[in-house]
């Protein structure tokens, strides 16, 4: 089993920044792919961004690219979400995940996923 732990929420105005970061434990050497979703009320859940692990190759969903970054830390087996020039539209409910194996485009769904964290509020005020 996987644990994962979502920290780094809260309330930013527009323009500002976050750091989320998801702490990992249990069978941690299984994970090979780690993503971070979002869902806003009423919308379904969306792909952020990903990182594959062993590479550490990673992408990004457009609308965030080039002011989202992620990023891990083996060390702390923790992965992190840095988020700059937020937008309201960026308010949301964020969700780590975590996968055994290695996807394609599969890994941008978070069907794909088998484990979950409890997620983290993000408010960006206008």
């Amino acid at each position: 089993q996987v644990q994962l732990v979502e920290s780094g929420g809260g309330l930013v105005q527009a323009g500002g920044s976050l750091r989320l970061s998801c702490a990992t434990s249990g069978r941690t050497f299984s994970i090979y792919t780690m993503a971070w979703f979002r869902q806003a009320p009423g919308k379904e859940r969306e792909f952020v961004a990903r990182m594959d692990l062993p590479a550490g190759r990673a992408n990004s969903a457009d609308s965030v690219k080039g002011r989202f970054t992620i990023s891990g830390d083996n060390a702390k087996n923790t992965v992190y979400l840095l988020m700059n020039s937020l937008k309201p539209e960026d308010t949301a409910v964020y969700y780590c995940a975590a996968q055994v194996g290695l996807g394609s485009s599969n890994a941008n769904s978070p069907s794909w996923y088998s484990y979950w964290g409890q997620g983290t509020q993000v408010t960006v005020s206008s």
